[in-house]
């Protein structure tokens, strides 16, 4: 218990200490942001920074804070640790970065943004990786949200598409996906959002209240628990890469550029973006030390244990029955109000690219309708193919990761341009470079090298980025 106090002891320091300091760095003004110099009634819309802060946690908080937290825990007490820090130190600056670099670019999106810091050939390479990981995700949510749903309140244990509660469940959340993605942001997304970001909060709050009422069997950090995976899977570039939207995730830069569309004031953006991000790091940790104790305990049976099934059973264990559906209800929330917003981040991005205005409601539809067959397609493959969603998910992880990188590096460019310290978002640049590269260079859905050599080659790359930066730094002055 100790550590996981610790844990959230860091987390709490780090935002109240580390993010001001890099709330300075960029130095908030009162200049127009794009939500009122640039006002279109869809995309363009001013909205409160309490109401933005929590639809901005909806958008960011898919599954992966539950998913990556229920899997990375199985490292051991070291992700009380990890987590917290990696959210101060990257994830926070990470998301931070993102939604300010965006406003003071007219709402630029990322790859917009990867274009003006980075240049043309990381734009084209990015607008590719991008569009497939925005892809990629929508489809996964429209997965799990569905297959909670239906076996929650319908006891189904078998998902397959021949089932048409099941069929029917994917098609109302895509059905939903295109009206939230077509919609002006204020008009459901602005509406619902934050009540549904209070029940998130409500659901994991529950979750640790429970620890108190019930208790829960916690292990401390040591070094001789340093790395408990069952499977012995290292730490790094593992770890990293599994724990991603508690810790630091490429996703979150893709909603950090819708949110920075409707942000009142600049001095808004410390709550919204980094303060959410030290928010679902925290509801990252609960739903860690929650799996310890249900993994400790064997309530978990083997074939389930890191899968999205561990929720109902977390559920069952600390809340009391009459509210555990609520629990879920909370859960099954994540992956729809993240799977809109990928889709509709897709439309935005593509539509900057195209330079298409998106207030006409055809033109909406020329991007969207595209995109809702990409993912249908994606969709029954998946659920015709067994193993699929597994190879999905690791290539959304890598995907999600990688883009991370150029934001951060897109940051490091501006705070040399205006003479600050460019090395907050340079140093955890750096890192993932090494964390990525080792990642698929090593895995079987990559190159399937040995581990060290992976990462020697990871070290190489990371050397090429540095001689990148150090050029474009150069090239500057």
């Amino acid at each position: 218990m100790a550590t996981f106090i610790f844990g959230i002891l860091i987390l709490l320091i780090g935002y109240i200490f580390y993010s001001r300091y890099i709330d300075r760095l960029f130095s908030p003004s009162d200049e127009k942001t794009p939500a009122n110099s640039m006002q279109d009634g869809v995309d363009f819309v001013p909205i409160s920074k309490g109401r933005n802060a929590l639809i901005h946690l909806l958008n960011i908080a898919g599954m992966g804070p539950i998913i990556g937290a229920i899997q990375g825990i199985l490292f051991g007490p070291i992700a009380f640790i990890l987590i917290p820090l990696g959210c101060i130190l990257a994830g926070g600056v990470h998301d931070y970065c993102a939604g300010m670099l965006s406003i003071r670019n007219n709402g630029a999106q990322i790859t917009g943004l990867i274009e003006k810091y980075l240049g043309k050939n990381a734009f084209k390479i990015f607008m590719v990786i991008v569009s497939v990981m925005l892809l990629l995700l929508g489809t996964v949510f429209v997965y799990t949200a569905g297959d909670l749903f239906v076996e929650r309140f319908f006891g189904v244990k078998d998902f397959v598409i021949t089932n048409p509660l099941v069929i029917g469940t994917y098609c109302v959340i895509l059905l939903y996906f295109i009206v939230a993605t077509l919609f002006p942001i204020d008009k459901i997304i602005g509406k619902f959002y934050p009540v549904l970001g209070l029940m998130l909060i409500l659901g994991t709050g529950m979750i640790l209240v429970g620890f108190f009422i019930h208790g829960v069997n916690l292990e401390n950090f040591t070094l001789e628990k340093f790395n408990l995976h069952p499977q012995n899977l290292p730490l790094i570039p593992m770890f990293f890469m599994t724990v991603s939207c508690g810790l630091l995730s490429g996703f979150h830069s893709t909603q950090a550029t819708i949110i920075s569309r409707t942000v009142n004031h600049e001095k808004d953006s410390r709550v919204i973006f980094y303060g959410m991000m030290c928010l679902e790091s925290l509801i990252a940790i609960i739903w860690a030390a929650a799996a310890m104790d249900v993994y400790s305990l064997n309530l978990v049976p083997q074939n389930i244990i890191g899968t999205v099934n561990v929720v109902n059973i977390i559920a069952n264990k600390f809340v009391p029955l009459n509210l555990a559906c609520l629990v879920t209800i909370a859960i099954i929330i994540l992956p729809i109000t993240s799977g809109d917003t990928a889709l509709r981040g897709l439309r935005i991005t593509i539509a900057d690219a195209l330079n298409l205005e998106q207030k006409k409601i055809i033109n909406r539809l020329i991007i969207s309708v595209p995109i809702v067959i990409c993912v249908l397609s994606i969709l029954f493959w998946a659920k015709t193919n067994a193993g699929s969603f597994g190879l999905i998910w690791r290539y959304f992880t890598f995907f999600n990761q990688l883009i991370a990188i150029p934001v951060l590096l897109c940051g490091t460019i501006y705070l040399a341009k205006i003479k600050k310290n460019y090395l907050v978002t340079l140093i955890p640049a750096l890192f993932y470079v090494f964390i990525t590269m080792s990642f698929i260079f090593s895995e079987k859905i990559g190159f399937n090298l040995s581990l060290k050599v992976a990462e020697t080659v990871g070290i190489f790359i990371t050397l090429l980025i540095l001689i990148f930066v150090y050029k474009k730094l150069h090239s500057q002055k």
